[in-house]
């Protein structure tokens, strides 16, 4: 599994009804895209618990071919014509898990990043974050949860979807407006190595 994100902040004053209605009228066009084994369509709006406008869409992948795929075709492409070419962050997946509510649509996402300290054994650091998220997973109203690692920066990203509103997780929240998840069931599940 590959995670991948990009985070698009708008300046305080934008309709993100803009981003609302690009997303019903685009997001379809990854329900069948090879190799994604799912997208969550991620905004967050000044005001509503967050700073910042933001569009933030984050994709796991099944395959390395598939996120190349949409980095250099028209999908992507797409994004730098309209929004200008975001920094794309990218982990390396971790962990992978469906929670009891992986049935439902996903209502709201947090997204959480920490930093390994130089002095914490990668190893350990790994292991418990990877008991975290499958604690997560188990919860009421959990829709999946996924853990990835950047080694460049040793930074933890943890993903969890939600069916309602009101996630018990630390971390940026999300709406979620659409998701792609054309491979969701051929993500690997459980821990990654």
């Amino acid at each position: 599994m590959h995670a991948m994100q990009y985070r698009i902040t708008l300046p305080a004053d934008y309709d993100m009804g803009i981003v609302r209605r690009r997303v019903a009228t685009r997001g379809h066009l990854l329900d069948d895209f090879p190799g994604l084994g799912l997208k969550a369509y991620l905004t967050r709006e000044r005001g509503d618990d967050s700073p910042v406008n933001q569009y933030a869409p984050l994709y796991l992948w099944n395959a390395a071919e598939g996120m190349n795929a949409f980095l250099w075709g028209p999908g992507f492409q797409g994004i730098v014509d309209d929004f200008g070419r975001p920094a794309v962050e990218h982990w390396s997946g971790l962990f992978f898990a469906d929670g009891p509510s992986a049935a439902a649509p996903a209502r709201t996402a947090v997204r959480r990043t920490t930093r390994v300290p130089a002095e914490v054994s990668p190893g350990e650091a790994v292991a418990g974050a990877v008991a975290e998220t499958e604690r997560l997973a188990g919860l009421d109203g959990v829709v999946c949860a996924a853990l990835a690692v950047d080694p460049r920066r040793w930074e933890l990203m943890e993903l969890t979807l939600w069916e309602h509103g009101a996630p018990a997780a630390a971390g940026e929240r999300y709406r979620v407006l659409h998701v792609s998840a054309p491979g969701r069931a051929a993500l690997r599940r459980g821990r990654h190595w």
